[in-house]
């Protein structure tokens, strides 16, 4: 029974010590077992409003791990994710969004989870010359929101992040295919800039892609295929610089 006794005593010790890691910088702040969930949500809303927000994300992560499957739990595991993003803390952000996504998929703040997910990855897009698979996963994330929750605040601010991580990825097609169109490597340029066309949809680089289509399919002697996308060209964006530029390739000027 004493053995029992000193182990319990140790493991809430521990628990002690480690949100009490929380206060650095501004004073200790400690939870136990006998910490009610609104005293901590107090003690984590005063971290977010001192902007120290993993040290409220870890707070407000203890309601869950001391009062699990509770209402309070609930609230308290999205606005962990939510003070994880504010602190720019993604990947702690992410889990905790995913996190309430894997316990509550039904829940009042799914919709708000699942945009916190796409947020984590979006808020890390790089420039077109890199890899972008964290575009993909934004662009895939930002999907489930538009699709799930139309009708929710979080698809108004997912749809222009959505079309901002799609355009990015159209460009690092055009990017890859402008690489190989310099090459000589025709038949793998065109696979990009085809990609562009028929996946993309409506993006800034659709016409620039449809020219180099013109161009990579003379330079290989496809002429129907270039007439091809110079008429779609034509017919789309009359007005642009890359319609000119295409109609003078098909006519053969330079």
């Amino acid at each position: 029974m004493g053995q029992r006794v000193w182990i319990k005593r140790a493991l809430m010790l521990a628990l002690v010590a480690t949100v009490a890691a929380c206060g650095r910088g501004g004073g200790s702040v400690t939870v136990d077992d006998t910490t009610s969930p609104q005293q901590i949500m107090a003690m984590a809303d005063d971290q977010v409003a001192r902007k120290r927000y993993r040290q409220a994300g870890d707070l407000y992560l203890e309601i869950e791990r001391l009062y699990p499957y509770t209402v309070e739990a609930e609230f308290a595991v999205i606005q962990a994710a939510k003070a994880y993003q504010a602190g720019k803390k993604r990947i702690e952000s992410r889990a905790s969004a995913q996190r309430y996504i894997n316990y509550y998929p039904a829940g009042e703040y799914a919709a708000l989870a699942h945009y916190l997910v796409a947020l984590s990855y979006y808020d890390q897009i790089v420039d077109v010359g890199r890899d972008q698979e964290t575009t993909f996963k934004a662009l895939q994330a930002l999907r489930i929101v538009l699709e799930r929750f139309p009708e929710s605040e979080y698809a108004a601010l997912a749809e222009p992040k959505f079309t901002t991580a799609l355009n990015q990825l159209a460009g690092k097609e055009m990017d890859v295919g402008r690489f190989y169109l310099k090459r000589g490597q025709y038949a793998a340029a065109i696979g990009r800039f085809k990609a562009v066309v028929e996946e993309y949809g409506e993006t800034p680089h659709r016409p620039e892609a449809l020219h180099r289509l013109v161009e990579a399919n003379l330079s290989l002697g496809l002429l129907a295929e270039a007439g091809q996308a110079a008429a779609i060209l034509a017919a789309e964006y009359p007005e642009s610089q890359w319609n000119a530029a295409a109609q003078r390739l098909i006519s053969g000027g330079r």
